[in-house]
């Protein structure tokens, strides 16, 4: 495929918009761009390479001649869309949670599991969480050389992964608690300014939230082990954008730290940046507005020895999202 033919929709949103921004930037060859959004939406206008794109609403129609469809609209919309996208001949790349755990759909990570987007009966390829995605990216390259038999991670999430209405809310919560007025919680249901909040939908059987059910049944799909043992806790913290993540693992045989930094340095996808004693450690105001997902603190467990911790960071709006989804374009392009 040559020069294809692209559409992202939902191209209003903060992911699309940033999907947009990121085919321009690594240069993406595209032949026709054409941006499609709810009916709300429709008439809006978008620059990419210097030109001015109006946004259309989605019509089945607007997916004629489409070679690749990048979605980031929502689980409803997509699942909707998607289908009628597909028949009409785009390979769709799906940012929402609607098919990561069909059996027919591939749910891909490039740096990770990049010969699933081979096999699509659907048409169709999942981007993971965005959690999910720089977690694996970290832990890929020490479940190659020793199998992971657990994970115990604690996310950190910016609250840019729930949207531009959520960090105006957050923006409006934090000049009202610094001039000691009442907070109101609009989007993020809850007061985030000076407080963490966990307020993604429970789920009642197992007491966990789908955020981070997500990230055990993502993260078994994507490595290839449904034996594998995942214990997640999400927590949205006050900070823009960045999602951070406190992990710890039990191998089937020890690794070292040392090793473990020896493989993510050649890792794809992966920065180290670990020089704790001299104060150097991923942080999200660094990685905000870039590609790598961060890993430092690399050190033993402490409380399980032959295990490690460490701390993981990436911009949740790139690589956990419209940076993925591009590069999935990319490979099916190569």
């Amino acid at each position: 495929m040559s020069a294809p033919n692209v559409a992202v929709l939902g191209a209003t949103g903060v992911v699309g918009r940033e999907m947009v921004k990121v085919l321009e930037q690594r240069e993406l060859p595209v032949g026709r761009l054409k941006l499609l959004a709810s009916p709300r939406s429709a008439g809006t206008t978008l620059t990419f390479r210097g030109e001015e794109h109006t946004v259309e609403a989605v019509t089945p129609g607007g997916f004629d001649g489409i070679d690749i469809a990048l979605f980031s609209a929502g689980a409803g919309i997509s699942r909707e869309w998607a289908p009628i996208a597909a028949e009409r001949g785009a390979i769709v790349i799906d940012n929402s949670s609607a098919w990561r755990m069909d059996d027919a759909v591939p749910l891909v990570v490039p740096e990770v599991n990049p010969e699933h987007a081979t096999e699509r009966p659907k048409g169709i390829i999942a981007n993971p969480n965005c959690s999910t995605i720089q977690m694996v990216v970290a832990l890929a390259p020490l479940h190659r050389e020793q199998r992971i038999r657990r994970i115990v991670v604690a996310t950190y999430q910016a609250i840019s992964g729930s949207g531009a209405s959520a960090v105006d809310a957050f923006e409006a919560q934090a000049k009202a608690v610094s001039a000691g007025q009442p907070v109101e919680h609009g989007e993020l249901k809850g007061q985030l300014a000076g407080n963490l909040l966990m307020h993604w939908t429970p789920d009642e059987a197992s007491g966990y939230q789908e955020e981070e059910l997500k990230m055990v049944y993502e993260t078994r799909k994507i490595l290839g082990d449904a034996e594998l043992r995942v214990s997640p806790t999400a927590v949205r913290v006050p900070v823009i954008n960045g999602h951070a993540e406190a992990i710890t693992l039990e191998f089937g045989s020890p690794m070292s730290p040392q090793r473990a930094r020896e493989l993510l340095e050649k890792a794809p996808g992966v920065e180290v940046v670990d020089d704790f004693m001299g104060g150097v450690y991923p942080q999200p105001v660094a990685a905000s507005g870039t590609d790598p997902v961060y890993v430092g603190r690399i050190r033993e467990d402490v409380g399980n020895p032959g295990g490690l911790q460490m701390w993981v960071v990436s911009d949740n709006l790139r690589k956990g999202a419209a940076l993925n989804a591009v590069q999935i374009a990319e490979q099916l392009l190569a």
